[in-house]
């Protein structure tokens, strides 16, 4: 699904109404009824109680004159206070607040603080409301009476229904500007927002509600948004099915290099992730010191023992490395390997010769800070999946200047070091070289523990090793993380389930995908 930015959808909006021909005050009926029609849905009850709407003179003003409109029209006392003076409103906007006092629709004028104060009483006793004072198009902070009229309405603890996008979110990063509407459901129009999915924007949408206004389909594809939210279907969709003469030689050899003294735990996750995920064989090349141990704590996978220096890999072990890579589809770095200057030397070799793809984390990407140079070195594609804290060492940020802007983060540092990185967190960001970005909708809470990062890895890294490609398996392992933790914490709770338990539910994940695609393949047979 198209996930937009605001300048994408004006872009949609203009070309519907100037190109196509449909009025922009169709759409904007068209808007308001959808919307009206999720309210209704949504609040049990409502009929029977009292609805305000707090709106603005803008476009999404109007789509709240249109909803306030038709809940009159079912018989619900609404009352609308404008932010503003009415003769301010024009346009579209302004031809449906004149159809409110035919409908006996009490329109309250509010431009400035003292009248907000002045009716601040009488707006606490409303059951629900409706949030249409901004649109998509927000940026700068909120200031004056428009802010203090959002604070007001978040103090009364009364359910909101946003229209398009709770007031105060910015559309294209999720931050909060200044201050923001908090919504318990959110009606959005054509397609969501990149706000919508992303956080801190989606703590404030509450359930989100695609309304249909009417958007010709070859208009958004003219527009090409370069955003996607991943679904279940698209995943399912990439998953081959498995030849019934398939054995272990032709579904792929993943060779992993990872673990350190202390860190042995990280190396066996990755591999059984990889494992469980599909992958025919799996080699792990460790520190000769900890193989013993390594071997009892891994029964399906074959170990290489690697020369080390007290637990980390030096420089020595390139060579036998090297031996390891042919007939290899594909090479895992990273987890655990430790951070010794030595072993960074091995990894950034090791980089710059492997002709299969990579995927590189933990530890791996920790040598690479502050070495672009690298990237432009290496013979094949690479998938880096840091987490915030390694995202800013990689890019020369600071944690905060990543989590500002997650999607503008990672799509400018995979278009600049032509990787495809996987910016780890709430709603993970998965960037391309050529600016196309998938928000994966899948994960909760609970997966903020140690060890979840080496299974991901395993997971993008197996899917590889079965002949998906670099991109899609980034995608595709992102999603079958997140609904292996989403399964868990149905089953199990909340939190306190660990990375080790999500093992065991990745089989049964891709099974359900599986079964999901071909019961809708059948159903479109059917039809």
């Amino acid at each position: 699904m198209y996930l937009v930015t605001a300048a994408e959808m004006q872009q949609m909006d203009g070309a519907t109404i100037h190109s196509f021909g449909i009025p922009g005050r169709v759409l904007m009926e068209s808007a308001g009824r959808g919307a009206a029609r999720f309210l209704l849905e949504s609040f049990e009850g409502i009929e029977n109680g009292c609805l305000a709407v707090m709106a603005g003179r803008g476009n999404n003003g109007g789509d709240g004159f249109v909803v306030a409109r038709y809940a009159a029209q079912r018989g619900i006392d609404v009352v609308v206070y404008l932010l503003a003076d009415a003769e301010r409103v024009i346009g579209d906007a302004r031809a449906n607040l004149d159809l409110l006092p035919p409908l006996s629709v009490p329109v309250v004028e509010i431009p400035d603080a003292r009248s907000l104060a002045d009716y601040a009483a009488d707006m606490a006793h409303h059951d629900v409301w409706v949030d249409a004072v901004f649109g998509t198009g927000l940026s700068a902070d909120v200031r004056g009476h428009y802010r203090e009229a959002i604070d007001l309405l978040n103090s009364f603890q009364h359910p909101v229904l946003a229209i398009d996008i709770p007031s105060g979110v910015n559309a294209d990063n999720g931050l909060i500007c200044g201050t923001c509407v908090r919504a318990a459901a959110t009606a959005t129009f054509a397609y969501p927002k990149i706000g919508h999915v992303v956080y801190p924007g989606a703590l404030y949408t509450g359930h989100l509600e695609v309304v249909d206004i009417g958007i010709p389909p070859h208009i958004a594809e003219a527009v090409a948004p370069r955003q996607h939210l991943t679904s279940a279907h698209e995943v399912a969709a990439d998953l081959a099915d498995r030849a019934p003469d398939a054995h272990k030689g032709s579904t792929g050899h993943l060779l992993v290099i990872a673990g350190s003294t202390g860190k042995t735990g990280a190396a066996v996750m990755a591999c059984e992730g990889a494992m469980r995920t599909g992958a025919g064989l799996v080699t792990l090349g460790a520190p000769q010191s900890l193989n013993a141990s390594l071997e009892t704590m891994l029964l399906e996978v074959m170990t290489a023992p690697l020369p080390d220096t007290g637990g980390a890999l030096t420089p020595n072990a390139g060579d036998a490395i090297n031996q390891l890579m042919p007939g290899k589809q594909c090479l895992a770095i990273g987890p655990g390997l430790g951070g010794a200057d030595e072993t960074g030397q091995l990894v950034r070799r090791l980089l710059r010769r492997s002709e299969i793809p990579m995927v590189i984390d933990a530890d791996g990407l920790n040598h690479l800070a502050g070495r672009r140079e690298v990237f432009k070195e290496l013979q094949a594609p690479a998938v880096l999946t840091p987490h915030p804290g390694e995202m800013a060492r990689l890019a020369g940020l600071s944690t905060s200047q990543v989590q500002a802007d997650r999607v503008k983060c990672a799509r400018e540092f995979a278009a600049v070091t032509g990787t495809i990185v996987v910016l780890k967190g709430a709603a993970t960001v998965i960037a391309a070289p050529d600016g196309h970005v998938q928000i994966n909708p899948t994960g909760n809470p609970g997966m903020a523990s140690g060890g979840m990062g080496d299974v991901l890895t395993g997971i993008i890294a197996g899917l590889i090793t079965q002949g998906v490609g670099p991109q899609r398996a980034a995608v595709m392992g992102v999603y079958l993380h997140g609904a292996a933790a989403d399964a868990l914490a149905v089953d199990e709770g909340p939190v306190g389930y660990l990375a080790s338990d999500l093992l065991d539910q990745i089989p049964a994940q891709l099974g359900l995908l599986r079964k999901g695609s071909q019961q809708q393949s059948s159903s479109h047979d059917d039809s």
